[in-house]
């Protein structure tokens, strides 16, 4: 997992990292940065905070088109919010066009309100160019969306979530600025034809694959995906699946993947390579394999009552060698330019202070 996961080896820059896991997951909240560079930051050599909205959209100004090779979307069927390479574009149509459809005050169908404003939004954003909702006067407030919302800017993510525009540009305080999908991404990107359903399909499960590199896949999954994938049997949890392309990681290990013997590894596991991982990290994202695999149960309890919190707003786990030893929960004092810890709970013989210090300085802080 480690190495699938390109912890041991990190790629040489953001686009090889892209490719190999299908897509990075992205999260406006920071505490200690944000969700999508602190992913990063450990799988590219010298990843710099807001490396990857540089990458996606340039620095300054909009990235012309046909230089970008990457854009922000949602995962079809979900709210997640990632950014995708380009060969993702034409496996969206479908789920885009099935918003369009659906009752829902976030992604759902244009209120009749918001298809009116629609024609205006559309047309001035052709003409100006980027534009983000403080852009338009119109300050009428849309009904039914958490936060009181300006009708203007419920319109225009709605017409992200259904392709009609996309992200072309994050300005101050991370704010989208959007545009036509023709001027943000390279025209043979648009041109693409909409993949059947089947071949949709069956990327979704591979998309799932190369992001985890490690899952479980119901029957369905499994039939779309079965030429491509290697079944790993380990004690005491369900049957999970790795890319046929991934079996050399566990060969090189000296591991069968027919009957994987975690026991085979303690010296791996007593290493005191420390790595603090985002909260949504590839590696810990899905809470069952996680669960059974190492005895770690992790909640991101960012939407966690604090009074229920069992680790903190913000809390990074920690992995060593082969073991997630706890958490660190730090906060960036951006003012007083330090990194403070709120909490931290780790096994006794992990010592994270220089995996703090680490994370201090790649934010320009101090610990």
């Amino acid at each position: 997992m480690r190495r699938a996961l390109l912890l041991d080896t990190p790629a040489p820059d953001i686009a090889t990292a892209l490719a190999h896991h299908g897509y990075i997951q992205i999260d406006p909240i920071n505490v200690t940065g944000r969700m999508h560079d602190l992913i990063l930051r450990n799988r590219v050599q010298d990843y710099p905070e807001g490396g990857l909205m540089r990458h996606l959209h340039g620095a300054g100004r909009p990235l012309p088109a046909a230089q970008r090779t990457a854009f922000e979307h949602h995962l079809p069927s979900t709210h997640v919010l990632v950014a995708f390479p380009l060969e993702a574009w034409p496996h969206l149509h479908t789920a885009n066009a099935a918003r369009t459809r659906v009752a829902s005050a976030w992604s759902g169908r244009l209120t009749p309100r918001e298809k009116e404003l629609s024609t205006h939004l559309l047309k001035e954003i052709a003409a100006r160019g980027p534009l983000a909702s403080e852009d338009f006067e119109d300050e009428r407030r849309a009904r039914r969306v958490w936060g009181n919302m300006r009708l203007a800017k419920s319109t225009l993510q709605k017409l992200f979530f259904h392709g009609r525009l996309l992200i072309a540009q994050r300005g101050e305080n991370n704010r989208r600025l959007y545009d036509l999908p023709e001027r943000v991404l390279p025209a043979a990107t648009i041109a693409a034809p909409t993949p059947a359903k089947e071949e949709t399909d069956r990327w979704l499960v591979l998309t799932l694959l190369r992001q985890r590199r490690l899952a479980m896949l119901k029957k369905k999954e499994l039939s779309l995906v079965a030429d491509l994938v290697q079944s790993v049997q380990i004690a005491g949890c369900p049957t999970l699946y790795c890319l046929l392309s991934d079996v050399p990681l566990l060969e090189a290990a000296g591991i069968s993947p027919a009957a994987v013997n975690l026991d085979r590894t303690p010296e791996a596991a007593r290493r005191s390579n420390l790595h603090l991982l985002a909260p949504l990290d590839p590696l810990i994202y899905d809470r069952r394999v996680t669960s059974a695999l190492w005895g770690f149960d992790y909640t991101w309890e960012v939407y966690t009552p604090p009074a229920k919190r069992q680790r903190g707003y913000y809390a990074l786990p920690v992995l060593a060698g082969t073991e997630l030893v706890g958490h660190v929960d730090p906060k960036a004092d951006r003012l007083k330019r330090r990194l403070k810890v709120i909490s931290r709970r780790v096994r006794r013989g992990h010592p994270v202070a220089e995996a703090v210090g680490s994370l201090a300085q790649w934010l320009g802080l101090k610990a």
